[in-house]
């Protein structure tokens, strides 16, 4: 087994060989942001379960493995095919499909804009309106809420989605975000990057997928930013869909301004270890952010979630639902603090999260927080951990329903309501399908 240090140097090491290898675009506006965060990276070094907020998961599956980056695009002809006919992934709808962290340009497609909407890969961007990327890029998140993780994502940073939506434009349909990770004889990682800019008074749908085709092992170390301007609105999916072989962490920074409302929507399905961190600041009056969840573990999964919201100004609401069903030997970790500062009176903000239990060996851990320095508030959280209603079980099995398929029914009617809760009909339907399917194959 590596010693974390060890893995900490080899990630130096292949930095240095990461930049020698772009042939000359070390030298870009990048380089600046790539080295700040390396060097980041190598003083703070990976978390360890002593760390409080990393105390239920254990990460040494991932830095014990030897990933390799891919440093250039390559075609895949049946995963295009494959994508082409995914049922959530709409034919003429605006969707940017990146292969192992590289944009394939023969599978994306953009549907007709409005004036001034700009959705293309990040590398582009680069190149065609360095200003209007480096504006918002790897500036919202404090320090203390970056981790390991999210350093390398910046390091590494090679392409991912840039999306910007001017002043008062409403992008009608959704804009999807499809990230594949291929699997090889070894271990790979990728480090895609989603930046969101909304102007003042504008309105988007951004979906985000993640997914493999194969089983297999890899690493996918995902970073989304979105900067939410004044009455701007920002409706955000994210599916996690990997491999039940790969490793799957996330940082997600939204950041609202004054009468701006940010819902985001984070469904954990796949992936043998996933941690998805999310943060959102109500940096202005009258903002509002909705931030719901939903896990379905089965065999060795373990999902872990952590979320944080900061109040900073008075008359905002934030209003937290997330929901966890698990099977077999699987786990969840749930954490969700709300930070109410001094000045930040008249919040309303609201938390809750729910567990169920199908197995014996199923475990959830939970743990719910607020800080309050303000004194004129409503602020309420709470968490359960439990199984099926035995008597709504016997009840439906009194209609002349089976056992399993009361069970199904049950747990269907459970996760519904965050489902439910997603406003793109083409989503819903595909999450539908997808978890009446699972709910079949679990133990």
């Amino acid at each position: 087994m590596k010693q974390r240090e060890e893995t900490v140097k080899e990630l130096l090491v292949r930095f240095q060989e990461f930049e020698d290898a772009l042939n000359g675009e070390s030298t870009s506006p990048l380089h600046h942001m790539r080295s700040e965060a390396i060097t980041r990276f190598a003083s703070m070094g990976f978390p360890n379960q002593r760390m409080e907020e990393w105390r239920s998961t254990n990460l040494n599956p991932i830095i014990n493995t030897t990933f390799k980056t891919v440093l250039r695009f390559e075609s895949h002809p049946q995963i295009q095919e494959r994508i082409a006919s995914h049922s959530y992934i709409g034919k003429d709808e605006t969707r940017l499909v990146f292969l192992d962290g590289h944009l394939d340009p023969a599978i994306s497609f953009v549907a007709s804009m409005p004036k001034g909407v700009v959705v293309e890969d990040l590398a582009t961007a680069m190149r065609t309106g360095p200003e209007m990327v480096l504006a918002s890029l790897d500036t919202i998140g404090t320090l203390d809420q970056r981790n390991a993780f999210t350093e390398l994502n910046s390091a590494f940073l090679i392409d991912g989605a840039f999306i910007y939506i001017p002043r008062g434009t409403t992008v009608e349909g959704v804009i999807h975000c499809v990230f594949v990770s291929t699997v090889s004889d070894q271990p790979t990682v990728s480090h895609p990057r989603v930046l969101v800019c909304c102007e003042e008074n504008s309105q988007a749908t951004v979906v985000e997928s993640y997914l493999a085709f194969e089983d297999g092992v890899y690493c996918t170390n995902a970073v989304t930013e979105a900067v939410i301007a004044e009455g701007a609105t920002l409706d955000h999916i994210r599916i996690q869909l990997e491999s039940t072989d790969a490793f799957h962490v996330s940082s997600q920074f939204f950041q609202l301004h004054r009468n701006s409302t940010g819902t985001t929507t984070t469904i954990s399905l796949g992936a043998k270890l996933a941690r998805t961190d999310i943060s959102a600041e109500l940096a202005d009056e009258g903002s509002e952010c909705t931030l719901n969840g939903l896990v379905l573990g089965n065999g060795v999964q373990h999902i872990d979630n952590h979320t944080h919201i900061d109040h900073t100004k008075p008359h905002c609401s934030s209003h937290e639902l997330y929901k966890n069903i698990l099977d077999g030997e699987a786990r969840s970790v749930f954490t969700g603090k709300i930070i109410v500062r001094k000045n930040a009176q008249k919040t309303d903000a609201k938390q809750l999260n729910n567990n169920l239990l199908l197995s014996e060996s199923a475990s959830a851990d939970s743990k719910p927080q607020l800080e309050i320095f303000a004194d004129d508030v409503k602020c309420t959280h709470g968490a359960t951990v439990g199984r099926l209603d035995e008597e709504a079980i016997f009840y439906l099995r009194s209609r002349g329903i089976g056992a399993v398929d009361a069970t199904t029914l049950l747990t269907y009617a459970f996760a519904s309501d965050v489902v439910n809760r997603i406003k793109p009909q083409s989503i819903r339907a595909f999450l539908d399908g997808i978890i009446h399917n699972s709910l079949h194959q679990l133990s």
